[in-house]
């Protein structure tokens, strides 16, 4: 990486800090493939990680084209730990709107959106981040269906957007994506345990049970320490040919009903 570069300068200018216990910010076709895609993705997925969810395997995954940000870049691995207060939780009371309803963890970069500080002719969003003191384009694409797959998501379960990233440029991302509100929470980088050199998203943290409990992420070292919890799905960069996020609804609506996560996700995983 070179020093002088953009994400250099995001590296620079955040030094290591320790969060507010609790942190919680909130927001002001192709036909489906149903189960096979589901197992397609379980395979996909241990064949790129070797079967291991370390965070060697995230970064190697995929080429990045210059001036992208990738995860890995985004995620820059600073030398703090999570410290929370016994007896507090990182996410509010459950509201009256979604007593009962199971909690699904998403992903922001390379899940939902792909960002860039290189300019895209066809970018749907363009966000101004500050970094010391001058400020600095960042080029969004939105992953394809993902307006579609909010909506459904945002009808079925309590939402809560989970990302590593920097507050300053998750959040006002996230308010253009989000014109639903479907997001009853948002959690940055300060609210993720780093443990060997990864920002892990502890789900144990979150105030819910973890039978009811998912996380939609394209990470696998995102959820090491819940693996059983997780629905994986492949990184995206541009292809706007991807049906991913449409092909998953009917994977959400059928957990939506389950009583016990792991149960339901022993079953689609089974060959």
């Amino acid at each position: 990486m070179e020093s002088g570069s953009v994400i250099a300068q995001v590296q620079r200018e955040e030094a290591p800090r320790l969060p507010a216990p609790g942190f919680v910010s909130r927001s002001s076709p192709k036909k489906p493939r149903g189960r096979s895609i589901f197992k397609a993705l379980f395979c996909c997925l241990r064949a790129q990680n070797g079967g291991q969810g370390g965070c060697g395997a995230e970064h190697g995954a995929c080429k990045e084209e210059p001036n992208t940000i990738a995860k890995s870049d985004l995620l820059p691995c600073l030398q703090y730990q999570f410290y929370q207060i016994p007896g507090t939780c990182l996410l509010p009371e459950v509201t009256q709107q979604d007593q009962g309803r199971i909690c699904v963890v998403i992903d922001l970069d390379e899940t939902l959106v792909h960002s860039s500080f290189k300019p895209i002719s066809n970018a749907d969003f363009i966000v101004p981040v500050e970094i010391e003191g001058t400020t600095h384009q960042v080029y969004v694409l939105k992953r394809p269906f993902v307006d579609e797959f909010l909506r459904r998501m945002g009808e079925l379960f309590e939402c809560v957007l989970f990302t590593a990233s920097l507050a300053k440029y998750a959040d006002p991302v996230t308010d253009l994506l989000d014109q639903r509100g479907v997001f009853r929470a948002r959690l940055f980088r300060e609210s993720c345990v780093f443990h060997q050199g990864c920002y892990v998203k502890d789900l144990s943290l979150l105030g819910r049970d973890l039978h009811k409990t998912l996380i939609l992420d394209n990470s696998p070292a995102s959820y090491i320490f819940h693996p059983g919890n997780a629905v994986p799905v492949q990184s995206w960069f541009d292809d706007m040919a991807d049906t991913e996020l449409l092909n998953l609804i009917p994977i959400f609506e059928e957990l939506s009903e389950a009583e016990d996560v792991y149960a339901s996700l022993g079953q689609l995983r089974a060959p």
